[in-house]
């Protein structure tokens, strides 16, 4: 049973679900992202990371030589780092990390493979780039939640075929790894999801995609070669249609060897952690982030 305090925040969601629209518009969407949302006590540094826009964000505590990039939702059409200054302040805590947030290239006006293009360019900058220095990461992690979480999985997939040094271990909320969108619990979760439609998606993948196939292995890893990807945490709620993009993929993953946790959490809605620390299971996923990548920080090799 979820926690009186989430049940409390879901009942707004619930009410406001039947008033959504049928079909989403891109500005409508960019207008709900475009709140930039409170970093607490950490700093915020903006940056060019390799051509990309970008902004370290450092909880009072974190290592400089631990780095973590993270890669924001938003459909590949929304979002911004500033959107998720809250949450990339709190993984930063968490997981002892300095955190790189960048601003990839999104669609329509810069569709696929621009944003994959971005994230790969931003994570090599980063081994390289402290909050301060040049100087080599200790170790060096990615991260990120719905298209940011797919595209976090589509950015290992690229550095492997690249043979570029991967990092230690990687993070995936609520991810986005089926643009063709062949998993059951589009239809299964509709009603539970107060945050997506399935209508919703076909627009997220037509403004992304332009005339992609959205089976491309590296704009929906779900259809990637996963050998030789490093440790994977991955996260969803039950309560949201993209849950079996997640389930599926971790399957597939273990099936090429992947060292693979998955944690399916019940009633949870799509990117819960967003709201910490409105509830404890923002909190408590937000925690188990910070001790997973804290679990695999050995030196970069």
């Amino acid at each position: 049973m979820a926690s009186p305090a989430y049940q409390r925040l879901l009942a707004p969601f619930l009410e406001n679900a039947a008033s959504r629209p049928a079909t989403l518009e891109i500005d409508l969407l960019r207008s709900w992202m475009r709140t930039p949302t409170s970093p607490g006590t950490a700093t915020l540094q903006p940056v060019d990371a390799g051509g990309v826009p970008a902004e370290w964000v450092c909880s009072p505590g974190a290592d400089p030589d631990l780095r973590l990039l993270y890669l924001h939702g938003g459909g590949y059409i929304s979002g911004s780092a500033a959107t998720y200054r809250s949450l990339t302040s709190r993984l930063s805590a968490a997981s002892g990390c300095a955190v790189l947030a960048a601003d990839y290239r999104l669609g329509p006006e810069h569709p696929f493979p621009a944003a994959l293009d971005d994230a790969v360019a931003a994570y090599r900058w980063m081994r390289a780039q402290s909050p301060h220095k040049p100087h080599p990461a200790a170790a060096s992690f990615i991260a990120g939640d719905s298209a940011g979480g797919g595209l976090t999985l589509a950015t290992l997939v690229a550095l492997r075929d690249g043979g570029a040094a991967m990092p230690q271990a990687a993070v995936a909320i609520s991810a986005y790894t089926d643009l063709a969108h062949t998993g059951a619990s589009v239809i299964t979760r509709a009603d539970a999801d107060p945050i997506n439609r399935p209508a919703w998606l076909s627009t997220y993948a037509a403004n992304y995609l332009g005339h992609t196939d959205p089976r491309h292995p590296l704009a929906s890893p779900l259809y990637a070669s996963l050998k030789g990807l490093p440790p994977l945490l991955i996260q969803a709620g039950d309560a949201e249609i993209l849950r079996d993009d997640s389930a599926r993929f971790a399957e597939r993953a273990r099936a090429a060897g992947v060292e693979v946790t998955l944690e399916i959490w019940p009633e949870m809605i799509h990117v819960w952690h967003v709201h910490e620390p409105e509830f404890p299971e923002a909190r408590d996923a937000i925690h188990r982030i910070g001790t997973f990548i804290r679990s695999h920080c050995a030196p970069n090799p």
